[in-house]
C-alpha cells in the first residue's frame, strides 16, 4: 500500500471533516469526525437561528468561530498523520499543504463579516435606534414599524423642515436602560468651537456638539426570547415600541 500524500489528505479533510483520516487509515476516527461535523453544523444554524439577533448573539458567534477552529484543527491532524505515515521527503508538498489551510481564512472572514452584517440588530438599544435612525433618515419607515412608532417619527421628520438635510444636526442618545425597558430621545444639536490644550501646554480648537431642544422620544422594550424548541438562557431580543414628540 503506497503512503498517503499529505496534501492531499489535508485537502480532503478541508472538503468534509474525517476524509482525511479515512485516506490516511484511521477509518473510525474520520467516520467519528464526519458525523461531528453534521451535528456541529445543526448546532451552529439552531444558535444561529435563536440567537443572533438578541442579547445572546456572542453565543451563537462564539459557536460559529469554534466551528471553523475545528475544522482547521482536524485537517491539521489529518495532515501530520499522513506526515508520519510518509517515509519520503514531504517538502515539495509542505508549500502546498499551507496554500490548503489558508482556504480557511474565507470562511472565516465570510462568518465575521456576514454575522454583524445580518445578526445582532436587536440584542442591544443602540442596534435598534441605530437602524430606526437609518431608516427615518430615509424616509422609509415601512410597515415593520409599529405605528406608535412611524405615525409621531413622520410627524417629527416634517417639523425639521423637508429635504435629507434635516437630519444631520439631529443626535439620538441613550437615556436610561433598566428592567427592561430603555429610553431614547433625540436632539437638534449645533456645534460650538471651544479652546482646547494638547497635553495641558498647546494650545488648540475642538467642536462640540451643544443641544437645542428635543425632537423625538423613545421607548423600547425587551422581550425574552427563547431558544428554538425550547430553553431559555436569559436572551432578549429588544424593540421600538413607542415614539413621541416632547
Amino acid at each position: 500500500m503506497s503512503s498517503p500524500d499529505p496534501a492531499v489528505a489535508l485537502r480532503r479533510a478541508l472538503l468534509l471533516w474525517g476524509l482525511g483520516h479515512i485516506g490516511v487509515g484511521r477509518t473510525t476516527t474520520g467516520w467519528l469526525l464526519l458525523v461531528a461535523e453534521v451535528l456541529a453544523i445543526v448546532g451552529v444554524a439552531w444558535l444561529t437561528i435563536g440567537l443572533a439577533d438578541t442579547s445572546a448573539h456572542m453565543v451563537a458567534y462564539l459557536t460559529g468561530v469554534a466551528f471553523i477552529t475545528a475544522w482547521a484543527w482536524q485537517a491539521v491532524d489529518a495532515y501530520r498523520s499522513a506526515v508520519k505515515r510518509r517515509s519520503q521527503d514531504i517538502e515539495a508538498t509542505a508549500r502546498s499543504a499551507a496554500a490548503a489551510i489558508g482556504w480557511l481564512c474565507l470562511p472565516l472572514l465570510a462568518w465575521g463579516a456576514g454575522f454583524w452584517l445580518l445578526g445582532t440588530h436587536a440584542g442591544t438599544p443602540a442596534g435598534v435606534i441605530d437602524r430606526f435612525v437609518t431608516a427615518w433618515g430615509r424616509d422609509d419607515l415601512d410597515d415593520t414599524w409599529p405605528a406608535e412608532v412611524s405615525g409621531p417619527a413622520d410627524e417629527a421628520a416634517g417639523l425639521l423642515g423637508s429635504g435629507p438635510g434635516r437630519f444631520h444636526d439631529v443626535r439620538f442618545r441613550i437615556v436610561s436602560v433598566g428592567d427592561g425597558r430603555a429610553l431614547a430621545t433625540g436632539e437638534s444639536i449645533h456645534f460650538e468651537r471651544r479652546d482646547t490644550r494638547l497635553f495641558g501646554i498647546f494650545p488648540g480648537s475642538e467642536l462640540v456638539p451643544v443641544a437645542d431642544r428635543a425632537v423625538l422620544e423613545l421607548e423600547l422594550r425587551a422581550t425574552p426570547v427563547p431558544l428554538p424548541g425550547g430553553g431559555d438562557i436569559g436572551a432578549v431580543r429588544w424593540e421600538l415600541v413607542k415614539a413621541s414628540l416632547p
